[in-house]
C-alpha cells in the first residue's frame, strides 16, 4: 500500500468510535474496544462487574461518526472519467464533502482544486480557461448565496457561448438541516436563481442520478451552441456512507460527445452560388473560429472568392496580417456588398441596421437595397425568453441553423465546384483591389498612434506600441478586449494565430476581465508558458484584485496591465450625453463615475497579494522599462501588475 492510499485509508478509519446519543463524549476507538473484556460464557442474566460498568459508559443509542467511503467519493469517480483538470471554488460548508473527497480521496489530481476568494472569479475563471483550452473547467458555489454570487460570471459565459461546469451543494431535506445558517444557504430549486441563462440544470435525486447527470451536462455544455450547465449536489447524498452493495450497482456512464452539427447539403451549395454570383461580397465573422484549423478554413474561403473578412473580434477569426482582413472598412464594405456572408453572428440585427442614440431614436440601414444575406449560426438553438442576449430579430435571405466552423469545409468545396464553371477572372480584379486598400492600414494606425506621442497622462496607442516593443520577440498571448482600447492591438500588433487573443467579454458584465485573464493565463501555462498579458480598465480591475492572490498562490504567471484613467470613463460619456440632452451642463459628470481623491496604489494592492507591483507611470519615457520588469517576472514564473496613467480611452 502507497503511503497516500495509507493516508486516504487513515482518514476514514481513525475515528471508528461512538458517541452517547444527544452529548458530546466521544467513546474509545474501536481498535481499544476491542481490548475490552468479554463476558463469560453461562448466565447471562448475571453480568459481571465490568461488564455493568461498559454499559454504564456506552448506551444502547449511538450516532456514527465515519465511514470509509461516502456519495461524495463517488462523484469525484464520476468527475474523474470527465477531461476536467481543474475545479475552482471560493470554499463554502454546502459542498464541504465534496471538497474534502476531492482534495483526499481524489488526490487533488484531475481535477485540481484551486482557491479562489469570489464565486465570480470561479466561474469567470472558467469562462477565460475554456476559451483557450478548448473544453471546459469546472467551479463550485456555496448553495444559495454562492450562487447568487456567481451570477453574472454564469450570464456572461452565457452569452458568450462558453462551456462551464458549475456545482452548487444544497441541504435538501428539511429534517436533514442543522438549525440557522445551514437553512439560509439552502433553497427548494438550487438553479431557480440562474435558470434563463444556463444551457442545462438538474439536482439529482440519487448517486446513480447524479452520474448520468454530470456525464449528460458535460456533453451538453461541449455540444455547439456550447454553454454554462448547473448541477446541485445535495448535502445528504455527498455525506451520506456508501456501503460495498451499492458501490457494485452504481454505474458510469461512458461520455460520448456529440458531433457537432453540419450546415444541409443543399443549403450550402445554394450559399456557394449566391457568394460565386456575387459582385462585392463581404464575409463577416463574429462567434466563429474556435481553433487555428477554422481560422485557417476562413483564410481559404476569402482566398477562393477574393472577398473581404470584416472580423468582430468575438473571436480570434482572421489573421489580421492577411490583406482580406478589412475590419477597418466595415462600414463602406457592407454598404456596398450586394451578398454578405454572416459567421456566427451575435447581433445578424446590427450587422444590417443602425441606431441613433438620441431623444428618439431612429435607426437606419447600413446595407444597399436588394443586398443578398447569409447567416450560418447556431444562435437559433440555444434561445431563452426572459434575458435579450438573442437581439433584435432579422431574417436572412437563406439562414442555415448549423455550427459555423464544422460547415466552413463543406462551403468551401460547393464554392471550388462554383468557381470551376467560369467567373475566376472577376474574382481575380477584386483580390487586386483588397490589396490595394489593405496597403494603407498599417501606415494610418501608425500615424494616429503618433498622436500625444509625449502626452501625459499617457496615451493609449503610445502604451500599446511601447508594450509591442517589449513582447514582439516572445511568444505572446493576449487575454483582454481589444475594443476596450479604441482596438489598437488589432491595428498595431500582427496577430496571425487563434491563441494570440480570445474575444470579449459575452454579456458585457464589468468584472470579467481580471477574472478570464487569470482562467485563460492558466490555460496558456499549460500550454507551453507563453507570455501572456492582459490589458485591464481600473474600473473593472477593482471588481476582483484578488484573482492576483490565486495566480501567486497557484503559480498562475501573467502580465496585468492597469489602463488607470481614475473613472469608469463609458460612463462619464452617458452622464455628459444625458446632461447635454436636458441641457444642462457637464460639469458633475465626474459624481458617481471617477476613481480619485485618493488615487488607488494598485503596485502596492499586487504586492500585498504575492504579485510583482510596478507603477504608477505616467511619464511615457518610463514605459519600456516597466514593461521589461514586468515581462522578466511573468518568465520567472511571477503574476505582475503595471499601472500606467491612461488618458481617456
Amino acid at each position: 500500500m502507497t503511503e497516500a492510499e495509507s493516508a486516504a485509508l487513515h482518514r476514514r478509519r481513525f475515528l471508528k468510535g461512538v458517541v452517547i446519543a444527544g452529548g458530546a463524549t466521544i467513546a474509545a476507538p474501536a481498535a481499544v474496544q476491542a481490548q475490552a473484556p468479554e463476558k463469560p460464557n453461562g448466565n447471562a442474566s448475571a453480568p459481571t462487574a465490568a461488564a455493568r460498568a461498559n454499559e454504564r459508559e456506552l448506551p444502547p443509542e449511538v450516532d456514527r461518526l465515519t465511514t470509509e467511503k461516502t456519495g461524495s467519493d463517488f462523484m469525484v469517480d464520476v468527475c474523474k472519467t470527465l477531461n476536467l483538470d481543474y475545479l475552482a471554488a471560493c470554499p463554502g460548508s454546502t459542498f464541504r464533502a465534496l471538497q474534502e473527497s476531492f482534495i483526499n480521496y481524489g488526490q487533488n489530481k484531475r481535477p485540481e482544486w484551486l482557491t479562489c476568494m469570489h464565486e465570480e472569479v470561479s466561474v469567470g475563471m472558467a469562462h477565460g480557461y475554456a476559451k483557450v483550452a478548448g473544453k471546459p473547467m469546472a467551479a463550485m458555489v456555496h448553495g444559495t448565496v454562492g450562487t447568487q454570487h456567481a451570477a453574472m460570471a454564469i450570464y456572461n459565459a452565457y452569452c458568450d457561448r462558453v462551456p462551464v461546469i458549475v456545482f452548487t451543494g444544497n441541504a435538501g431535506a428539511v429534517d436533514e438541516r442543522r438549525p440557522g445558517v445551514e437553512w439560509f444557504h439552502s433553497v427548494q430549486d438550487g438553479a431557480a436563481t440562474v435558470r434563463d441563462f444556463v444551457k442545462w440544470d438538474d439536482y439529482p435525486m440519487s448517486l446513480q442520478h447524479f452520474a448520468e447527470s454530470t456525464v449528460r451536462g458535460y456533453a451538453l455544455a461541449c455540444a455547439q451552441p456550447p454553454g454554462p450547465v448547473f448541477i446541485t449536489a445535495d448535502s445528504k447524498l455527498q455525506e451520506g456512507p456508501l456501503d460495498e452493495r451499492e458501490q457494485r450497482r452504481l454505474k458510469i456512464p461512458r461520455l460520448a460527445t456529440a458531433s457537432q452539427p453540419a450546415g444541409d447539403t443543399n443549403a450550402v451549395r445554394d450559399a456557394a452560388r449566391m457568394l460565386v454570383a456575387a459582385e462585392t461580397p463581404v464575409i463577416i465573422a463574429d462567434r466563429y473560429a474556435r481553433s487555428q484549423a477554422a481560422m485557417d478554413d476562413l483564410v481559404r474561403l476569402a482566398e477562393l472568392l477574393q472577398a473581404p473578412v470584416i472580423d468582430n473580434r468575438s473571436r480570434m477569426n482572421m489573421p489580421n496580417t492577411h490583406y482580406l482582413c478589412q475590419s477597418e472598412r466595415a462600414g463602406g464594405l457592407i454598404a456596398s456588398a450586394d451578398c454578405i456572408l454572416s459567421l456566427e453572428p451575435v447581433d445578424l440585427y446590427g450587422q444590417l441596421n443602425a441606431m441613433r442614440d438620441q431623444l428618439e431614436r431612429t435607426e437606419s440601414p447600413k446595407v444597399k437595397k436588394g443586398v443578398k444575406v447569409i447567416s450560418i449560426s447556431t444562435r437559433d438553438l440555444l434561445v431563452h425568453s426572459n434575458y435579450q442576449d438573442f437581439q433584435r430579430y432579422a431574417g436572412a435571405d437563406l439562414s442555415i441553423t448549423a455550427d459555423a466552423q464544422t460547415t466552413l469545409p463543406f462551403l468551401i468545396e460547393a464554392v471550388q465546384r462554383e468557381i470551376a464553371t467560369g467567373g475566376k477572372k472577376s474574382i481575380e480584379m477584386r483580390g487586386e483591389k483588397m490589396r490595394d486598400a489593405y496597403n494603407g492600414f498599417a501606415e494610418r494606425a501608425r500615424a494616429e498612434a503618433a498622436l500625444a506621442w509625449d502626452a501625459s497622462p499617457i496615451s493609449t496607442a503610445r502604451m500599446y506600441m511601447e508594450l509591442w516593443e517589449q513582447l514582439k520577440n516572445e511568444d505572446w498571448a493576449l487575454v483582454s478586449d481589444g475594443d476596450f482600447s479604441s482596438r489598437w492591438p488589432h491595428r498595431l500588433w500582427p496577430l496571425e494565430k487563434h491563441y494570440r487573443f480570445i474575444g470579449g467579454s459575452g454579456g458585457y458584465g464589468v468584472g470579467y476581465q481580471p477574472v478570464a485573464a487569470l482562467g485563460a493565463a492558466l490555460a496558456h501555462r499549460d500550454a507551453g508558458g507563453r507570455v501572456v498579458v492582459s490589458i485591464t480598465g481600473d474600473g473593472e480591475f477593482n471588481m476582483a484584485p484578488h484573482t492576483l492572490w490565486t495566480a501567486a498562490h497557484h503559480g498562475i504567471p501573467y502580465l496585468t496591465i492597469i489602463q488607470n484613467n481614475r473613472a469608469y470613463h463609458q460612463e462619464v460619456m452617458h452622464v455628459q450625453r444625458m446632461a447635454n440632452r436636458h441641457n444642462r451642463g457637464v460639469r458633475n459628470a465626474h459624481i458617481g463615475t471617477t476613481i480619485d481623491n485618493p488615487d488607488i496604489d494598485y503596485a502596492r494592492i499586487a504586492q500585498g497579494y504575492g504579485a510583482v507591483g510596478i507603477g504608477p507611470i505616467s511619464d511615457p519615457n518610463d514605459l519600456s522599462e516597466a514593461f521589461r520588469k514586468g515581462i522578466a517576472a511573468v518568465k520567472a514564473g511571477q503574476p505582475a501588475l503595471i499601472d500606467v496613467v491612461t488618458q481617456p480611452r
